[in-house]
């Protein structure tokens, strides 16, 4: 398994190993020592499994209290995942990252607790399955608004055509506005 930091280093990219022959392919995707060796928690409380046609943006989602680490993967499909810095220490504040998962090209991404993500998505088809460090507080929940100016975010939506938004994200908070972490 190969973790990599990111452009915001709290925020590691993972290439798990695989095995592939004619009867499939067999990996590694979650290692409790591996990952405690490279500063991901090895105690999550929570899996979520969601799926998304084409043109589906959900996010950019966050926990004001309670903030969850997220372990992300995709199972089906692809997606374009973000994450943004919200730690106002932090010297990446305001920054983001984001990386097309696929259940192809088998990555990972590590968000720690601190960060708001989303993601977009670019097949027909999507299915994303993450480990939460905490458990999902809905009176805690915010939602970042996806297209802030200030994030300059570079979502590749498909033909140019405005991402489809559940009614929470079509409210999210703008940039400056947006509760942060101390």
């Amino acid at each position: 398994m190969k973790i990599t930091s990111t452009l915001l280093p709290d925020v590691l990219l993972i290439e798990p190993r695989v095995f592939q022959d004619e009867r499939g392919f067999f990996m590694e995707t979650y290692q409790a020592r591996r990952f405690a060796e490279a500063g991901i928690p090895t105690n999550f409380v929570q899996d979520n499994q969601s799926g998304s046609r084409q043109g589906i943006l959900r996010g950019l989602h966050y926990q004001i209290r309670q903030p969850q680490g997220k372990l992300v993967r995709v199972l089906a499909g692809e997606i374009f995942d973000v994450a943004v810095d919200l730690r106002r220490a932090s010297p990446t504040f305001g920054q983001w990252v984001g990386y097309n998962l696929s259940a192809e090209n088998k990555r990972q991404l590590w968000l720690p607790a601190g960060f708001a993500h989303g993601f977009y998505t670019v097949s027909a088809w999507a299915e994303i399955l993450y480990k939460a460090t905490d458990f999902y507080a809905p009176e805690w929940e915010r939602c970042l608004l996806w297209n802030s100016p200030e994030l300059k975010i570079d979502w590749p939506l498909t033909g140019g055509l405005p991402p489809l938004l559940s009614p929470k994200d079509e409210c999210g908070i703008p940039w400056p506005q947006a509760e942060f972490y101390e």
